[in-house]
């Protein structure tokens, strides 16, 4: 198991917009940063090249297989469920949708396991219609990790922060631009 900091971000409708304002906010972070936003394959290329035109820290589709690296951004893409083996290794699976989509953020984010001493795992749902990342958050939150879900303000959609607030998990709910604000101070 890698010894890194590990934020996983889930989104939906409005997520490439919000993830653009994000990314262009926050300064490199000390974590591998894993973002499952709900998109077709084919559109998950553009996505990627977008927020790297925008982010302080490299972004890469993930790829199966590949090994985390603190202070990169990964996108899932579309067409594949991601999970992460022993918190360090990207793999790729086909198969049924989970809540209607592929790929799931409870799917990844269920995959996660108890970080090593000092280190810190975070959930974080933003904009998106359903209720895809509840369980998730619920699992990162009996990791001892922190959950954080947008506000119902600057959310295009309240559906999935509301959801995974209505779960009780949610140890945060933030603005858009606080979010990062709250990302640096946990992990720089």
């Amino acid at each position: 198991m890698v010894n890194n900091n590990i934020v996983m971000i889930g989104v939906s409708t409005g997520g490439p917009i919000a993830l653009k304002r994000l990314f262009a906010e926050i300064p490199p972070l000390n974590a591998v940063l894993v973002i499952v936003l709900h998109i077709p394959p084919g559109m998950d290329y553009k996505i990627a090249r977008s927020l790297a035109a925008v982010a302080s820290m490299p972004v890469a589709l993930a790829a199966d297989g590949e090994y985390l690296r603190s202070g990169h951004i990964y996108l899932a893409p579309g067409g594949f469920h991601l999970k992460l083996e022993g918190n360090s290794r990207i793999i790729l699976e086909e198969g049924a949708r989970v809540n209607f989509v592929q790929p799931s953020i409870d799917v990844a984010m269920k995959s996660l396991h108890k970080p090593l001493k000092k280190r810190r795992i975070i959930g974080v749902i933003m904009t998106g219609m359903g209720k895809d990342g509840a369980e998730g958050i619920r699992h990162v939150k009996a990791l001892g990790g922190v959950t954080i879900a947008q506000d119902a303000v600057t959310s295009a959609i309240y559906g999935m922060p509301k959801a995974a607030v209505e779960t009780g998990a949610v140890d945060f709910v933030f603005p858009l631009m606080k979010i990062g604000k709250k990302l640096l101070e946990l992990l720089n």
